[in-house]
């Protein structure tokens, strides 16, 4: 009984220690080349901005700041190389645009299987962004594996958005991570 005690006492401190040894995300502690396509231990997303140093010859520099934009489900992550590269995102980022969807490699990018099913986070982002053009991503995506060029057709003609878009429990955006792709070739 009194090694049981022990362990658990033992098992309850040492996580303690394993969770303050890897701490939580602090968007404002990042470094630039990991701050796009963070989420912070409070599920904001993080975003790299641009500022003029002091010195008045001084180049700009960059820190990364804590968004406004919550993801539903998702906090303390730092997106992976592997999805980086996959998605065709840059971390240097400053600001991101709805603008690169309208891109068809960008879009096939976006939507290949390996950025589509395995990274949750930049397929939710665009998702939204998608979303606030009036257009489907996952729509958007199984056109643009068929016919690219007819997938910007449709963006650019796309009407206004046929509501808000919510980010709650039930949403499609947040079924992105746990659906697959649609895709006209099984993997």
């Amino acid at each position: 009984m009194a090694s049981l005690k022990s362990s658990m006492v033992l098992l309850v401190v040492s996580s303690l220690i394993i969770q303050c040894a890897l701490g939580s995300i602090v968007c404002e502690d990042l470094p630039k080349d990991a701050c796009a396509f963070a989420v912070s231990a409070s599920g904001k997303r993080c975003l790299l901005e641009k500022y003029k140093a002091e010195a008045a010859a001084a180049e700009a520099e960059y820190q990364c700041r804590t968004s406004e934009v919550v993801v539903e489900g998702m906090a303390d992550h730092i997106e992976t190389d592997e999805c980086v590269r996959a998605c065709g995102v840059d971390r240097s980022s400053v600001g991101i645009s709805s603008d690169s969807l309208m891109e068809a490699e960008f879009a096939a990018k976006l939507c290949s299987a390996p950025c589509y099913q395995n990274c949750p986070n930049i397929v939710d982002l665009y998702f939204n962004m998608a979303a606030g053009e009036g257009v489907f991503l996952p729509d958007l995506c199984a056109v643009a594996r068929s016919n690219p060029r007819r997938a910007m057709v449709e963006l650019l003609s796309s009407g206004a958005a046929p509501g808000p878009v919510s980010g709650g429990p039930g949403s499609p955006a947040s079924s992105l991570a746990s659906s697959p792709a649609p895709s006209p070739v099984s993997i």
